[in-house]
């Protein structure tokens, strides 16, 4: 048997509940294993047999898993996990644990299809990241957990939200209020994925603090965003100028998702989508990631994949006339 050394970082965990008070959690784990274990900090090293170690990781993940779903580790948890882990039964699969996007009181946000899992996998190996497909497919909604995943594990300061604000049918000129009112509209799904995923009232102290800016894409003219996450949903809806101004934003230490579904575009005829030119453009550059998703990848109401498989036939039987 081969002895290694392996070390884990357990990003935005409270270390305390995970070890127990006393860190009586870890001496059951170190009950069970001659594997030496030493925590520094939020970085857990790990030494011995491979086998070993393997298992001890696994054991860590469980652990990390339960109480973030749960709020609270007990010893009788951790007796549970070790004994299921040394059994060969699991709580959360490698898989499973390697789609998870971010944990929230509620829930835990997690790539649910093959489409979404190479859409996290692309996101986090490259600084920027197209992702195309129709709606339901959790373009957005995973774009925006992933930025607030980097917000909450320090590894960006901010995170800026843009949409094209592209009149689908009616002007904003003659929508009531001011301009804010007749903005927000077009930017509802942005704040409507962030109430998912944090606390109202950090949510709020965030878009005071303008840590978190969610604005239409021309007020990205100008700016360059260093230490940041940012996002540009709705693409296809972007001019070919403005996707270039967006794309010249991005500065140093940061990173950008763009989505958007180029069977939904809104712009008057004859003019070049952004994403769409992009997408031509782009392509072979190193560091530029390009995601497509399908009907396969759609997660809303089931109804939603049905609705997308009837509109195809349809302009496919049109087409065909």
């Amino acid at each position: 048997m081969t002895t290694v050394e392996k070390r884990l970082t357990l990003d935005n965990i409270n270390m305390l509940s995970l070890l127990g008070t006393n860190d009586s959690n870890l001496s059951l784990i170190e009950d069970r294993f001659n594997a030496q274990i030493i925590v520094r900090g939020d970085n857990v090293i790990l030494k011995g047999v491979d086998e070993e170690v393997d298992t001890i990781e696994k054991v860590f993940k469980e652990m990390v898993y339960v109480l973030n779903t749960s709020g609270n580790l007990k010893s009788s948890d951790v007796e549970t996990i070790l004994d299921l882990t040394l059994q060969g039964k699991e709580i959360i699969s490698d898989k499973d644990y390697d789609a998870i996007v971010l944990y929230t009181k509620n829930d835990v946000i997690k790539a649910k299809s093959t489409g979404q899992l190479n859409y996290l996998q692309t996101a986090l190996k490259n600084d920027i990241c197209f992702v195309i497909g129709p709606a339901g497919t959790g373009k957005t909604y995973l774009a925006v957990a992933l930025a607030v995943s980097a917000l909450k594990k320090g590894l960006v300061n901010k995170i800026v939200l843009a949409r094209p604000a592209v009149e689908a049918g009616e002007s904003l000129g003659f929508l009531p209020g001011d301009f804010r009112e007749k903005i927000d509209p077009y930017l509802r799904p942005l704040y409507d994925a962030l109430d998912d995923m944090m606390p109202s009232e950090k949510l709020r102290a965030y878009i005071e603090k303008r840590i978190v800016e969610i604005v239409p894409l021309a007020y990205m003219r100008g700016r360059t965003l260093n230490n940041s996450f940012v996002i540009l949903d709705e693409a296809q809806n972007s001019t070919a100028v403005q996707m270039k101004m967006f794309l010249t934003r991005l500065g140093v230490n940061s990173k950008s998702i763009i989505t958007g579904d180029i069977t939904q575009i809104d712009l008057p005829p004859k003019t070049v989508s952004g994403l769409v030119q992009a997408k031509e453009i782009l392509s072979d550059i190193e560091g530029v990631g390009f995601v497509y998703l399908d009907k396969a990848d759609v997660v809303r109401h089931k109804l939603v994949k049905d609705i997308i498989n009837a509109y195809e036939k349809f302009h496919t039987s049109q087409n065909g006339m």
